[in-house]
């Protein structure tokens, strides 16, 4: 309402004439013919002749005894059919920073992806400690820098089954040893030693060849650390 000479007057919305609205259409779907559980066969014969309404499909003649659980079908796929990506800054003979796990800290050089997805990469272990080993790539910090290693031949048994872990065992209880409940101590075998010193010769002739070799050597070996007001997101690796 409005005050138009002391009066109240409606406002110009209540005024104006009403606006037709149309109404929206009904959609109209499509509808799904089911198939038919019944239907009509012509039967031939001089005492059978006419017609019958029988089962489109017949039920079976045999009913087990006992409910057996059925297999409901999972239609998620196995850890093994997923894709593997891999981050497009990773390549092989890139260095990588490792942020977690026991190495976290130490700069690695990446070697291969494996079917699981892991990482497989290797300090050189005599410069940082670190040995062949698999990591999660959201573990590592990829750097720029870069080593060709073209030509490192890596061994053909350096997969997943390679790293698996060995179960422990507790020694059996005999005569005389009621007390003794040592576990078995791991202990690294000889074919990981060869492959650790098989790889490592190569990757050192491969740094060895590079124009920045007394930096990368230095570099390698020095462990990742932040001092006060240095924030990862804003630095350049």
């Amino acid at each position: 309402q409005r005050r138009v000479h002391g009066a109240l007057t409606p406002s110009w919305a209540k005024m104006a004439p009403p606006k037709a609205v149309a109404k929206p259409k009904a959609k109209q779907e499509a509808k799904v013919q089911k198939p038919k559980r019944m239907i009509t066969k012509d039967i031939g014969g001089d005492k059978n002749g006419g017609k019958r309404t029988v089962r489109a499909s017949r039920l079976p003649r045999y009913y087990p005894t006992e409910d057996r659980p059925r297999k409901i079908k999972n239609r998620r796929l196995a850890f093994s059919q997923h894709k593997r990506r891999l981050r497009s800054s990773i390549t092989p003979g890139t260095v990588l920073i490792t942020v977690a796990g026991r190495h976290k800290g130490k700069r690695v050089v990446f070697l291969k992806q494996l079917n699981s997805g892991l990482l497989l990469v290797t300090g050189p272990y005599h410069l940082n400690g670190c040995p062949l080993r698999r990591i999660n790539q959201i573990y590592v910090i990829a750097t720029k820098t870069r080593i060709d290693i073209s030509g490192v031949k890596l061994p053909e048994r350096l997969n997943d089954q390679y790293f698996k872990r060995t179960k422990l065992k507790k020694p059996k209880h005999s005569d005389g040893e009621i007390f003794d409940t040592k576990k078995e101590e791991y202990t690294v075998s000889d074919e990981r030693k060869e492959d650790q010193v098989t790889v490592d010769k190569q990757l050192t002739a491969a740094i060895k060849k590079s124009a920045d070799k007394k930096y990368l050597f230095a570099y390698l070996g020095a462990m990742f650390a932040l001092g006060n007001k240095q924030y990862p997101h804003k630095m350049v690796f």
